[in-house]
């Protein structure tokens, strides 16, 4: 005599049981434990696709049945015995970027194949964090990859206008005026925190020799300059000389030198000769230059 087939066990689940029970940990699929219409696979003449029992196609792919939200929240109960609170001085974004000016960040990815690394998975951004901060500062959460990009504002490193120049200069294009950030990338070492080592030796090289002062740069003159600097320039000598033969023809010897250049109209002819320098020629600073001299030598 056959004995006849128990119901499925989906039929004798409870509404409000405790699923974290039944799916515990990272598991196939399983069709009698899953109280849902799940359906996969391609519909055979323009049917609907196969239903959950025997179809293999549900058991090909993985599945989150085990991380349900209140499975996820379990866990964080039980880890949160091995976390260190957040530090309640650092209530504000402004405190963090100050205390904490570079965040890391890492990506890992979920994949099927031959091997568990995704190349993807190698990127290591560390950068200045522009929004809120969170766990993602300690470098001690690091994977094993071996690429590495580090992002740090140079406002936030100790460089007087010397040094800063000169580290500009060393770094080239990984330097962003826009938003002052400088980017270093690493991919030379097989490992993510080797990579992360290997910036972070970089940076701290960059800073030490922006800081030294090489015998030639002592020798460097106006043209060599990163950028126009208006201070005892030529064009600050010219006009100088310009206006005190003006004040002479007028039989006007009582202005010296440092109330000339402080009047509005050589103020505005030095931020013009200034922008024209470093920016270049265009339609705007040319413009700009135009009327700051026609109202130097009282032209308008």
């Amino acid at each position: 005599m056959r004995r006849k087939a128990l119901p499925p066990r989906t039929e004798k689940m409870a509404v409000d049981q405790d699923w974290p029970s039944v799916y515990p940990v990272a598991a196939p699929f399983k069709p009698s434990a899953v109280p849902l219409p799940v359906r996969m696979g391609y519909p055979v003449k323009k049917g609907v696709p196969m239903a959950k029992e025997g179809n293999l196609e549900l058991l090909k792919v993985p599945n989150f049945l085990h991380l349900t939200p209140v499975a996820i929240k379990r866990h964080c109960e039980a880890l949160r015995d091995f976390c260190t609170k957040w530090p309640a001085a650092l209530d504000s974004d402004e405190k963090c970027e100050k205390h904490f000016p570079i965040e890391i960040e890492t990506a890992d990815y979920v994949s099927s194949g031959p091997s568990i690394r995704n190349p993807k998975a190698r990127v290591v951004t560390l950068r200045h964090s522009r929004g809120p901060y969170y766990s993602s500062f300690y470098p001690h959460s690091f994977n094993d990859v071996d690429l590495s990009k580090r992002q740090v504002k140079l406002s936030s490193l100790n460089l007087d206008d010397h040094a800063k120049k000169k580290l500009i200069k060393l770094v080239g294009e990984r330097y962003c005026k826009t938003t002052d950030v400088l980017t270093i990338k690493t991919d030379r070492c097989p490992l993510k925190r080797q990579n992360y080592d290997y910036a972070m030796y970089l940076l701290t090289v960059l800073y030490h020799e922006s800081w030294k002062t090489e015998e030639w740069e002592k020798n460097k003159t106006e043209e060599d300059m990163e950028e126009y600097i208006w201070k005892n320039s030529s064009s600050e000598k010219n006009i100088l000389e310009t206006l005190l033969k003006i004040k002479a023809a007028d039989k006007n010897m009582e202005v010296n030198k440092e109330e000339l250049l402080g009047t509005k109209e050589v103020e505005d002819y030095r931020k013009s000769v200034v922008s024209l320098k470093n920016e270049g020629d265009n339609e705007n600073t040319l413009s700009q230059y135009k009327e700051s001299v026609k109202r130097l030598l009282n032209l308008t």
